[in-house]
C-alpha cells in the first residue's frame, strides 16, 4: 500500500502535525519536532507528547508514515572541532525527540565539507556522528537524504551514501530517503519510466533498496544535472510526472512515507490525490 503526504506545519505545538496532515487527505507526513533554524529548543513536555502519540493514533498514522526532519542548521561532517560537536549535540536531541514522541526513524541532509577537507573524511565524520547518535537513543532509525550537490554538499552520489552507510556500525538502524528532484539536479535522470529503471537499479546495486525508508517527491525547476535544488509543483518542472507514475505504481515503494515538498501549500491535497490516482489507490481522504 502507499503512503503518500507532506511535509506539514508543527506550528502551535508538534501535536498539530498529525491534525494537518489528516485535513490534506495525507497518509503520511513529515514534520520538523523544533524550529528547523535554531540550534536549541524547549524540551518536549509530557503533555505534548501524549498529544502527538493521541493525535497520531485517532488519525491512524503508524511510525512507518511519518518522516521527521532534523535542523538545517546541522552538518554532520563539519571541519572544525567546535562545529562538529555543536551538529552532533543538536543531531542527538533531535533523536531523543523522535523517540520520545515514539517515531522510529529521522530524515536528515548528511552534511558539508566546507571545501575545507576532502570529501572522503567529511563522509568519515558523517559516520562516525550517525554512530554517537545511535549509541545514545534507541529505535530510531538515522535516514541519510540524498542531496542535489549545491556548493560542498555531499550525498549527491549514490555512491556517497554507500560509502557511510558501510562505516557505520549498526546498520540495522541506518537508511536512506532518496529526494527525486535532488536526484535529478545530481544527473540521475528519472524523466522516463525507462530511466527511472535504470536509475533506481544503480541505487540498489550502489546503495541498497533495502535501505529505503521514504522519499521526497518534487518535480524540479531546473535541468538535470544543474546541482542546484529547486523544487517545483509535480508536473511543472523539468522532470514532469513519468517519475511520480512510475512510484506510484512499483509496489517496492509501498509501506513508507513518500512525501511531498513542492513549494505551493495549497495545492497539496490535489497532488496527494492525483498520487493516489497513479497507484490505482482512493487515498484516505481528507477530515478526522
Amino acid at each position: 500500500m502507499k503512503y503518500f503526504g507532506a511535509h506539514v506545519s508543527a506550528s502551535g505545538g508538534v501535536e498539530n502535525a498529525p491534525l494537518n496532515a489528516r485535513k490534506i487527505g495525507a497518509g503520511a507526513f513529515a514534520l520538523f519536532t523544533k524550529n528547523q533554524r535554531q540550534w536549541v529548543a524547549a524540551p518536549l513536555s509530557a503533555a505534548q507528547i501524549d498529544a502527538f502519540r493521541a493525535n497520531c493514533e485517532a488519525a491512524g498514522y503508524r511510525p512507518f508514515q511519518i518522516l521527521p526532519h532534523d535542523s538545517y542548521l546541522i552538518n554532520l561532517g563539519h571541519p572544525d572541532k567546535a562545529g562538529l560537536q555543536k551538529s552532533r549535540q543538536a543531531f542527538n536531541d533531535e533523536m531523543k525527540r523522535c523517540e520520545l514522541l515514539g517515531l522510529d526513524r529521522l530524515n536528515f541532509h548528511p552534511g558539508s565539507s566546507l571545501k575545507e577537507i576532502a570529501d572522503e573524511e567529511c563522509l568519515s565524520l558523517i559516520a562516525e556522528s550517525i554512530d554517537l547518535a545511535l549509541e545514545a537513543t534507541e529505535g530510531v532509525t538515522a535516514v541519510i537524504e540524498n542531496t542535489a550537490g549545491q556548493g560542498s554538499n555531499l550525498g549527491w552520489k549514490f555512491e556517497h551514501l554507500a560509502y557511510i552507510i558501510d562505516r557505520v556500525q549498526d546498520k540495522s538502524r541506518v537508511g536512506i530517503c532518496i529526494d527525486t528532484c535532488h536526484a535529478y539536479s545530481a544527473g540521475y535522470d528519472l524523466s522516463t519510466a525507462a530511466a527511472c529503471e535504470r536509475t533506481f537499479a544503480e541505487l540498489d546495486r550502489v546503495v541498497g533498496l533495502k535501505y529505503l525508508k521514504g522519499m521526497h517527491l518534487n518535480d524540479d525547476m531546473k535541468a538535470q544535472g544543474s546541482r542546484v535544488d529547486r523544487h517545483a509543483p509535480l508536473g511543472e518542472g523539468t522532470l514532469g510526472l513519468e517519475a511520480f507514475r512510475y512510484i506510484a505504481a512499483d509496489p517496492r515503494f509501498d509501506d513508507m512515507p513518500l512525501i511531498l515538498e513542492t513549494p505551493d501549500e495549497s495545492r497539496w491535497p490535489d497532488e496527494i490525490a492525483q498520487l493516489y490516482g497513479f497507484a490505482g489507490e482512493a487515498g484516505p481522504g481528507t477530515g478526522i
